[in-house]
């Protein structure tokens, strides 16, 4: 019996971790809670899935919250629905145990952020009103708060207004960006929320329209006359935002940073932007990182809006990533600790920890498969594949594949196979997590799947494992399967 003013925490696991999960525990006594350990039927969590669990846990009186192991496979909500019980995902490795229960097991709060993302689309003049819409709903789902649209010099836009109000009609904030004095007055008279970019000499502007503008420089790195525009529009109680213009490395970023952070001590209580797009689309390097940099920056200084685009190929998922730094660095700088261990949509390359299992572990877990369907996991030391019949290891799938009895009839099962040990390969290449059947992780560089998409993954999913059962099936069953399929196309 567990004390009734106490939380009682059932923990559940596969057979193989049970006595290591019971030790962990024990020496993290005395804990808050009282528990037990419950072993759901599988030799590893690996094995384990969210339907399982629904299906299996039975005699649940007492239990406040479930904890399952951070490899089971599926969404847990389903499962606490069923159950009635809270179920939480822990760490994937079980010596992160203790460390995962110094935040109560709760999961990191990530839906604030003081950080809006300006998401520019380049080249406005030369795109139509149809696909600026259909641009904006992407920067939109992927976090954006305001589309900017940005003007060309020297090139006509006939339809800005009409722009401005269709993005107005969709629910969105814009802002016009241009240094034509002309482009921003149309802007302004649109009802644009935002104007990009005033200086001293076009401050009048202001004056003409009710959007916010966002002041510069009169020339480039000319602080004194920013400081000016600051001034005049503070003097005025007008809103606005300043920005100090990031340049790219070795065109003066360090000292573009110095001019940020020296804006913001000599103004503590001004509105400041950053344009990030000359570090992200000037940087030939994944832009997750230098996002997570970046944003580490802007986090310290306190900015407030970022300017950010996706000209550049190898920035097409800048804005999603933004929007996941910005999050990240605001919780972390709220919770006073280091942007580590609260989210790894960042770390689109490699995982933090990607072999949960040694080949020591995972050749000790394959002497627990009774059944013909091959499993597939990932150490350190390459791939491993087995069944009933044993194990096989290689770094490289062309040496594997032969070595698994495979029917030479059995094309489907044959690609999945491929397909699989290809991803398993490329986890191993990279340092990322494998879990067979499903998708690598790839975090913000990736789309998020739409509902829609994650039905087709399921239907997928559910056909392969009738595949594979019918795979079993036919291995075992033999030549007589073999023949009887002979007879019917012999038949036709």
């Amino acid at each position: 019996m567990h004390e009734s003013n106490q939380e009682h925490i059932l923990f559940l696991t596969g057979k193989l971790a049970q006595k290591r999960l019971q030790r962990i525990l024990e020496d993290m006594a005395p804990t808050e809670f009282t528990y037990e350990i419950r072993n759901i039927g599988v030799s590893v969590a690996a094995l384990m899935t969210a339907q399982m669990l629904a299906r299996r846990l039975v005699d649940l009186k007492g239990v406040n919250r479930i904890i399952v192991p951070g490899l089971c496979r599926g969404d847990l909500s389903v499962t606490a629905e069923a159950l009635g019980i809270e179920c939480v995902r822990g760490p994937i490795d079980l010596k992160d145990l203790p460390v995962f229960f110094g935040r109560d097991c709760k999961p990191i709060d990530l839906s604030q952020y003081d950080v809006d993302i300006f998401a520019e689309i380049v080249d406005a003049p030369m795109v139509t009103i149809e696909n600026i819409l259909g641009r904006a709903e992407k920067y939109r789902r992927d976090g954006a708060n305001v589309i900017d649209i940005g003007c060309l010099p020297d090139t006509p836009f006939p339809h800005l207004e009409d722009t401005v109000q269709a993005l107005h009609d969709s629910g969105f904030k814009v802002s016009v960006d241009s240094l034509e004095e002309e482009d921003l007055l149309r802007g302004g008279r649109a009802g644009a929320d935002y104007l990009l970019s005033l200086k001293e000499s076009t401050l009048w502007i202001a004056d003409e329209v009710e959007s916010i503008p966002i002041l510069i420089a009169e020339t480039h790195g000319d602080m004194p006359s920013l400081y000016r525009a600051i001034e005049n529009l503070s003097g005025k109680d007008r809103p606005f935002y300043a920005d100090a213009i990031l340049d790219p490395i070795h065109f003066g970023f360090t000292e573009s940073i110095i001019r940020y952070h020296e804006l913001r001590q000599n103004c503590p209580d001004i509105k400041i932007m950053m344009g990030v797009g000359n570090l992200t689309e000037l940087t030939e390097a994944d832009t997750t990182g230098i996002n997570a940099m970046l944003f580490g920056l802007i986090s310290e200084m306190q900015l407030d809006a970022v300017l950010a685009t996706e000209v550049s190929p190898h920035c097409r998922s800048a804005i999603r990533e933004a929007d996941k730094a910005r999050r990240m660095m605001y919780a972390a700088r709220r919770d006073t600790s280091l942007p580590k261990g609260l989210d790894s949509s960042l770390l689109g390359m490699h995982a933090r920890k990607p072999f949960p299992y040694s080949e020591a572990e995972i050749n000790e877990i394959s002497k627990e498969v009774k059944d013909p369907s091959y499993r597939i996991q990932v150490s350190e030391a390459g791939l491993h594949v087995y069944n009933r019949d044993g194990i096989n290891a290689d770094t490289n799938p062309f040496e594997l594949f032969p070595k698994l009895d495979l029917l030479q009839d059995d094309a489907p099962h044959a690609f999945y196979m491929g397909v699989e040990l290809g991803k398993a390969q490329v986890a191993w290449q990279l340092g990322k997590n494998y879990m067979q059947d499903e998708e690598l992780d790839w975090g913000a560089a990736v789309d998020t799947k739409t509902e829609e998409q994650k039905d087709d993954d399921s239907r997928a999913a559910h056909s392969m494992k009738a595949l594979r059962k019918e795979t079993a099936e036919y291995k075992k069953e033999g030549s007589t399967l073999k023949a009887s399929r002979k007879q019917k196309k012999e038949k036709k």
